[in-house]
């Protein structure tokens, strides 16, 4: 993995943040949701990382989105 500095880790975590519009609660409660899942591995006083299962169904997300991306469903 590429070396990051901390500003370059406080600008992607600002702009996920932005895009995702969410308040402190739903953060917390999607962030309880992937751990519950084994999506993502949280340890207080670690670091957080996605796990394997995690990164799969990432990886599915997106071929979804090639396949069929939104804009093409309709509601």
């Amino acid at each position: 993995m590429k070396y990051r500095s901390r500003s370059d880790i406080v600008g992607l975590l600002l702009d996920a943040a932005n895009g995702a519009y969410l308040s402190f609660n739903q953060l917390r409660e999607y962030l309880t949701l992937l751990v519950e899942n084994g999506l993502i591995e949280y340890e207080l006083g670690q670091t957080n990382r996605t796990t394997e299962k995690g990164t799969r169904l990432l990886y599915l997300r997106n071929k979804i989105d090639e396949v069929a991306p939104v804009s093409f469903i309709k509601e």
